[in-house]
């Protein structure tokens, strides 16, 4: 990283704009510590020195693959610099050996496929286009030649993309200590399957993501001395229980209610279910849907990835009389009973959610106020 040059008369510069963040221009003016600036939006501003940064004025169109190779690494350079490669779909770069992603907001399937992986296999760190993979290879390569436990943070504000970042690097993870294609449910399978049942569980909509967690969790693969998946745990901590009870306009419950909802004639019948709009703790919020999302194929493949991770029959449905019986219990209502500071439910309607609620739990419900 080059030192800051000295700002003079007709240097190019990035100065703070309300609108823009930061805009180009040329110096106009110099008094002091108060510097005028002829934008590239025609405007002229007067700012503090302190707002107005060099601009490097051979930067490539392109921006670079790596922000340490910028003449200024400070946050308008950096900002353009990103700015540049996304126009051109280049979602990641490089800061030395960290990974800068910029969600777009789209799928890009071509980017994660087994012959991507294949480039990635032991290639130098920097050799290729920055990429998930070449910091899961750097660390599974690290962990094998020196023997050591090596972690990769995943960090980022809400809707940047760490799920799926955190995704590919494990698929990649698995792909790497994988063995040889054999049937049954081996430790890979197990690892990557474990995604869809977290997010069914962890995971919502909200106003910036369709797919956000509302959790943390640390994932430990664990490896034999040839580099082979020998074991996994996943902890999982911060989970935001408030949303089960209430959502904001715009945003959704957790993922497993809708994906209810949206099971087979049978088990709607089975747990009493109907349409999400029925249920106070998803009809908060007037949205339901999410598009391009197939609640009912989403439901069978969370029920697929829970077989593979080894939950019986018995614990899932265990699991999802729970689920159905919470969205029962947000439905109940009371009102002031007999006797002082007493309550009951308020009419027939909450009698029937508080009687399924108790028939899910499988307990025996003895009616009185209370």
């Amino acid at each position: 990283m080059a030192a800051q040059a000295s700002i003079a008369v007709g240097s190019q510069v990035w100065v703070e704009d309300p609108d823009e963040a930061w805009i180009d221009g040329e110096v106009l003016k110099v008094n002091g510590d108060t510097i005028t600036v002829k934008c590239s939006n025609e405007k002229t501003v007067t700012a503090k020195a302190s707002h107005v940064h060099a601009k490097d004025p051979e930067e490539s169109p392109c921006g670079v693959d790596d922000m340490t190779k910028l003449a200024y690494l400070h946050e308008p350079g950096v900002l353009q610099n990103l700015k540049s490669r996304y126009d051109m779909n280049e979602i990641y770069t490089y800061t030395g050996s960290i990974l800068i992603a910029v969600n777009p907001f789209r799928r890009l399937p071509h980017l994660y496929d087994i012959q991507m992986m294949e480039q990635y296999k032991g290639a130098d760190f920097g050799e290729l286009s920055p990429h998930p993979f070449a910091v899961a290879d750097v660390a599974y390569r690290l962990m094998l030649n020196e023997g050591i436990s090596q972690s990769i943070l995943v960090s980022g504000e809400s809707g940047a993309g760490k799920t799926e970042s955190t995704k590919m690097i494990m698929r990649y993870l698995a792909y790497m200590g994988g063995k040889a294609a054999t049937e049954g449910r081996t430790v890979e399978k197990q690892v990557l399957q474990s995604n869809p049942v977290l997010e069914a569980f962890g995971n919502a909509k909200t106003v910036r993501n369709n797919n956000s967690s509302r959790f943390g969790k640390f994932v430990e693969i664990q490896f034999d001395q040839k580099g082979r998946i020998s074991g996994a745990a996943v902890r999982t901590y911060l989970l935001e229980r408030s949303r089960v009870c209430q959502i904001s306009e715009s945003e959704r419950n957790y993922h497993c209610f809708y994906m209810i909802c949206a099971g087979s004639p049978e088990e709607r019948e089975k747990y009493k279910l109907g349409d999400p709009s029925t249920f106070h703790y998803l009809n908060q919020s007037n949205c339901y849907k999410i598009d391009g999302l197939d609640e009912s194929k989403e439901y069978l493949e969370t029920r697929k990835a829970m077989d593979i991770i080894g939950i019986s029959s018995e614990e899932q449905e265990a699991i999802f009389r729970i689920v159905a019986a919470i969205l029962h219990l947000g439905n109940v209502e009371f009102a002031e009973g007999d006797d002082v500071d007493s309550s009951k439910p308020k009419n027939e309607k909450s009698m029937f959610h508080l009687r399924t609620a108790a028939e899910l739990f499988m307990y025996v419900l003895c009616i009185a106020s209370f």
